[in-house]
């Protein structure tokens, strides 16, 4: 299936990425062990901040649309989201502090979170926000928004379903995660944000079994896929289990290999660093299989850091390593 993109205005963006950014707080062993005095690093992350960095890796012109803290943090994090080459221009400022979470991982790539984002500033994002920005979504070329930035508060969640429709009904591509977090909201919920903006999407990215027995009621990729699309999705990758992803563009579901690390640190945000990837290729004129693999390559390259944004590989490297999976992107079935 061909998937063509608009020309994006000759002020607009190629990506525009809402959703929430966080402090990073990385803690070197497992945080049930973590006794006083335990050493910490600070970083910076959140779903949203990681998708922006991947696609502005990927070459595409990317804005960060979202709302930060008047902490003293706030300047060393708008400054590491301009470093990794993402438009902070547009963002909005709230009287309260930014969310942030408390990390541990091994060199397999499992990881422990805590969360403190209660009351955040990211939680305050609205379609107040959304109108402000208007004028940015009629003029890009694509949006990357996600389940977690939805669950952050009823407001949120409405500032979701606005971008995606002002995108969508300007002619515009959207990419949306679900990104279920037990902890952040229930079931019922997350399936009535899925069901509005599935319709809305060209690309739903999701994990299986983890968002899909909770979303769509099934632990088998296939059906999640079917099921996904039967909501209105238009093209379904499921990430399913170490090494592989099923695409569903409509015309066929098939399994592909995704190039295994050999060096795993980290996993946190290569599922991010997948969607901003791919978004930011289509967006850029490319294939879809080519996309997918260009996702797969960046994703798999991520781990290798510490945090959702220690690693974002630049894209001559992502293009070398997908060079042996766009074509037919090494499938299986």
């Amino acid at each position: 299936m061909a998937h063509t993109l608009p020309t994006a205005h000759a002020s607009g963006y190629d990506v525009l990425v809402l959703g929430e950014v966080l402090v990073e707080i990385h803690a070197d062993i497992a945080l049930r062990e973590a006794a006083d005095g335990t050493p910490a690093r600070i970083s910076y992350s959140g779903d949203a901040l990681n998708a922006a960095a991947a696609a502005a890796a990927a070459g595409a012109r990317t804005a960060l649309l979202t709302v930060v803290g008047d902490d003293e943090l706030s300047v060393p994090l708008l400054r590491r989201a301009a470093e990794l080459g993402v438009d902070v221009s547009h963002v909005r400022r709230a009287p309260r502090p930014n969310g942030a979470y408390l990390l541990a991982s091994d060199t397999e790539g499992d990881r422990d979170f805590v969360y403190w984002r209660t009351h955040s500033a990211g939680s305050t994002l609205s379609t107040r926000h959304v109108e402000s920005w208007k004028e940015l979504l009629t003029g890009t070329k694509a949006l990357v928004t996600s389940g977690i930035t939805g669950a952050l508060s009823p407001g949120s969640r409405e500032a979701v379903v606005a971008a995606a429709e002002t995108v969508r009904g300007a002619g515009g591509h959207v990419s949306y995660d679900p990104n279920f977090r037990p902890r952040l909201t229930g079931r019922a919920e997350a399936r009535e944000l899925l069901a509005r903006i599935a319709p809305l999407t060209g690309l739903l990215k999701t994990s299986c079994p983890a968002d899909a027995e909770a979303l769509v009621g099934t632990a088998d990729p296939r059906a999640a896929a079917a099921r996904y699309r039967a909501l209105g999705a238009r093209t379904v990758v499921v990430t399913a289990g170490a090494g592989r992803l099923l695409l569903d563009d409509g015309t066929r579901a098939q399994y592909h290999r995704v190039p295994v690390n050999p060096d795993p640190v980290d996993a946190t945000g290569a599922g991010d660093c997948f969607t901003g990837t791919a978004t930011a290729r289509l967006a850029l004129g490319d294939r879809l299989a080519d996309a997918v693999a260009y996702g797969m390559a960046a994703a798999s390259l991520s781990v290798s850091g510490r945090g959702g944004t220690g690693r974002v590989p630049a894209f001559a490297e992502t293009a070398a390593l997908a060079a042996g999976l766009s074509a037919g992107l090494g499938g299986f079935e």
